[in-house]
């Protein structure tokens, strides 16, 4: 085997030491206060300055309706194509830069984040709704992905000799690709954005940023870190803005050589069909689309109930399940069925639903109004479907923010939608299967293939889970979220995305075109005259 990578992940704040809580909760009283004089101004950022039209839209916190966290100023069409040109035009000298001083300057954002992680935790605990541990682990994942893509690009960066061949060099060589829309989602809104945007800026490419409309203050304030850590203003643009007219704008700018995109499959797929080829290009688009799942977790009879209860809970109802990793269906084989629900809906009652500010919660609101209605129609319209479970909101909260009870399905069909569609929501589908292979086929039946789990002591089903169970990363007698940099590079098939895994050894080459150079050494000597 490989010898693994020297890189460390950085770790996670352990909340159950008082002075770690305590650090966290005087950072979130300080923005509150902070926030009590006025909400975040977010503008478009192009060539170093920040640009005002006023257009706002206030976003809220999902806990506190009441509580504007930013008032976002959204760029416009005219904007994103002005921005593609002045990072168009700023790529040579970029591209120029050593890669030693590109990977330099991502790695000391990686740094400065480290240096604010408590601030950015707060953030994202209050714009994106996050509770206190999602939070923290996003802010480390952000932190990582700069460290280890720096890594990365010194590891890529110097010219390879493919051959020793006698009056002959051939170097192998990485060339960026050229100017980079990244368009980023919302439920881990600092660490894929950063990931994304230090993965083109570190492999010499130019960006413009189009973060998601729900996160636009935590984009704001990472944007200004790469700053801050030396990439030049012409070479980063921050877009906030509407993907129906930015995102767009970006997807069709022909200057435009690269698409990276994590969101909606819809969405994804329409990035894909529309990037291949506009007026004015000199090359097809390369699209990197992280397009989400509908990930199923196996518990056969000799799993280990205990950690099968608390695997299932934390991947269904993390951040509301608001992730594309997130366990939306469970599968329990033969006679496990009936006790292992049992014991599920149980546990379900003991969630802590609260705002994510506070340390206790476990389950925070969902993202914003929009999605609130969209999942409360859809679990209402499954009057053919039996609730296991539903967990207990306190009457204070339900109508303060956008919470939604943990709300579990027994027996469904596998064509039912509520099986077969990704909900992005704290939603649950459970159904038997007859045997292992059984509960194999049921695994694989899906349109998606990004995470997967299995529960089990028998040898014989660990084999065959590692063998058939076909998704990107498959995890065994452990939750299926919480991907860490480098330990496991995260990213699926089928329709969950094209490109290779985020934070994997491949990422990076997906930002550059390979070259290689021949030079004949056999000199017949010096001609000065056709020298001059």
């Amino acid at each position: 085997m490989n010898t693994p990578s020297i890189f460390r992940n950085h770790p996670l704040s352990d909340f159950s030491m008082a002075e770690v809580r305590a650090a966290l909760q005087d950072q979130l009283n300080s923005l509150d206060q902070k926030l009590a004089r006025g909400p975040f101004l977010v503008t478009p950022i192009i060539a170093g300055s920040s640009e005002k039209h006023g257009k706002f839209i206030s976003r809220e916190d999902p806990s506190d309706k009441g509580k504007t966290i930013a008032n976002v100023d959204y760029a416009t069409v005219e904007q994103a194509s002005r921005a593609v040109a002045i990072c168009q035009k700023a790529l040579p000298a970029w591209r120029a830069r050593t890669f030693e001083e590109r990977a330099a300057i991502i790695e000391r954002a990686g740094h400065l984040i480290r240096e604010r992680a408590a601030y950015f935790t707060s953030l994202v605990i209050r714009e994106a709704g996050k509770p206190w541990r999602d939070s923290d682990a996003d802010i480390a994942e952000a932190i990582d992905f700069c460290i280890y893509y720096a890594a990365e690009m010194r590891r890529l960066g110097p010219p390879t000799l493919t051959e020793q061949v006698l009056g002959e060099e051939n170097y192998y060589l990485y060339q960026p690709r050229g100017v980079v829309a990244v368009i980023a989602p919302w439920n881990f809104p600092l660490a894929i954005a950063c990931g994304m945007v230090a993965a083109a800026l570190v492999t010499g490419n130019t960006a413009v940023f189009k973060p998601a409309e729900q996160s636009s203050a935590i984009a704001q304030e990472m944007t200004k870190i790469f700053f801050e850590a030396g990439v030049p203003g012409e070479c980063l643009s921050f877009l906030p803005g509407q993907g129906e007219e930015v995102g767009r704008a970006l997807v069709e700018n022909p200057a435009v050589s690269m698409i990276v995109f994590t969101g909606s499959r819809p969405v994804g797929l329409e990035i894909i069909s529309s990037a291949a080829s506009h007026p004015g290009q000199q090359g097809i688009k390369r699209v990197v689309a992280e397009l989400g799942g509908k990930n199923a977790i196996i518990v056969d009879e000799d799993a280990d109930f205990d950690d099968a209860i608390r695997g299932v809970l934390t991947s269904a109802f993390g951040y509301a399940g608001q992730k594309c990793s997130a366990c939306s269906r469970l599968i329990v084989v033969g006679a496990a069925y009936e006790p292992f629900l049992e014991r599920l809906a149980a546990a379900t009652q003991d969630i802590i639903i609260g705002p994510s500010k506070d340390s206790s919660s476990f389950l925070g609101p969902v993202i914003d109004e929009q999605a609130y209605n969209r999942i409360n129609a859809t679990i209402k319209s499954a009057t053919d479907l039996t609730i296991l479970a539903q967990g207990s909101l306190p009457e204070d909260i339900a109508n303060k923010g956008w919470f939604i009870k943990p709300t579990i399905f027994r027996d469904v069909p596998e064509s039912h939608p509520i099986w077969r569609d990704e909900i992005f929501a704290p939603v649950l589908a459970c159904a038997k299967a007859r045997s292992f292979e059984h509960a194999l086929d049921m695994a694989n039946n899906s349109d998606y293939a990004l995470t997967g789990g299995v529960f089990t002591r028998n040898p014989e089903n660990l084999a065959k889970a590692k063998e058939e169970f076909r998704v990107g990363n498959l995890y065994i007698n452990r939750g299926i979220t919480g991907a860490l940099v480098c330990r496991q590079p995260f990213g699926g098939f089928k329709f969950s995305g094209i490109g290779s895994k985020a934070g994997g050894r491949d990422y990076l080459l997906q930002f550059m075109e390979p070259r290689v150079v021949t030079e004949n050494t056999m000199r017949r000597g010096f001609t000065p005259d056709l020298s001059s």
